[in-house]
């Protein structure tokens, strides 16, 4: 009643408790509830994940953590519609997966680049937009932008095998944002790498995102990588794959790699070792 009392003069009551009313929080980008995947085979049945319920906010980098089995790939998977829940229930963008899939506001990187060797890397960046209707779908970067955007406009026509491991992973993530997706889904895509490109794409990727404003969902098996990107770190366990804890990361959000001499960072990874320990 406040807002209307103090409403200017001849600003009507009702309007100016519409200005002065709290914008509504924003839906989160991923919503899931019980979800369970099991998987079926002539000798046995297996179950990926046995549980899952997560909230995944519009705008976050969230990274997931757990040993081998614990549904983390799998769960990337139900996000993107690629593969189907046995149970429970997910909403993307508040809608279905498959409506967000068709929709492109989904973005995948793999650990393989798999980029088409007969293609340049702008080429290969192109190519979202030129098959299934991808034209329609062009987003606020050109593709030469977004490989400047992720350091390569210099490489323009340069083939894959002209291109270090590093180097191609770039290109594969110039190539996930063409259609300008709302959400990033990222499959442990610096696994192969040496730790010094390790550790400047972990630079690279905090900029793009803070750059893109794009939901990340990152896969790692690093614990040191888990910490330095994430703003919370899910933990799975394993057998079958479920939450152990989701552990918020209290980091500034600029960070630079000297962050993780520091004793908040030591703190924090010495906690996620020791739950990955009773993953």
């Amino acid at each position: 009643m406040a807002a209307v009392l103090n409403a200017p003069p001849g600003m009507p009551a009702t309007l100016a408790t519409v200005l002065a009313a709290p914008a509504a929080p924003a839906a989160p980008a991923i919503t899931c509830r019980d979800i369970g995947v099991r998987f079926f085979t002539e000798r046995r049945d297996v179950t990926a994940i046995g549980s899952l319920d997560l909230d995944v906010a519009q705008g976050e980098f969230l990274t997931l953590l757990g040993p081998s089995g614990c549904g983390k790939s799998t769960f990337l998977r139900v996000v993107a519609d690629l593969l189907q829940p046995s149970r429970g229930r997910i909403e993307v963008l508040s809608s279905t997966p498959q409506a967000a899939r068709k929709n492109r506001d989904i973005g995948f990187v793999f650990q393989d680049a798999a980029l088409l060797p007969w293609r340049t890397a702008l080429q290969n960046v192109e190519l979202p937009l030129q098959v299934g209707g991808g034209a329609s779908r062009k987003g606020r970067r050109s593709p030469r932008e977004l490989l400047e955007l992720v350091g390569l406009k210099d490489r323009l026509g340069a083939f894959p095998h002209e291109m270090s491991g590093g180097q191609r992973q770039r290109v594969s993530i110039a190539r996930a944002l063409a259609s300008d997706p709302k959400i990033l889904l990222m499959d442990e895509p610096f696994g192969a790498l040496d730790e010094i490109t390790r550790d400047r794409l972990n630079e690279e990727i905090l900029r793009v995102w803070r750059e893109t404003g794009v939901t990340i969902l990152f896969v790692t098996h690093s614990i040191h990588e888990a910490a330095f990107l994430g703003q919370r770190v899910l933990m799975l366990a394993a057998n079958p794959g479920r939450v152990r804890e989701i552990v918020p990361v209290e980091l500034p959000a600029d960070r630079t790699l000297e962050m993780r001499e520091t004793p908040e960072f030591v703190r924090l990874t010495s906690h996620l070792r020791r739950v990955l320990e009773t993953c």
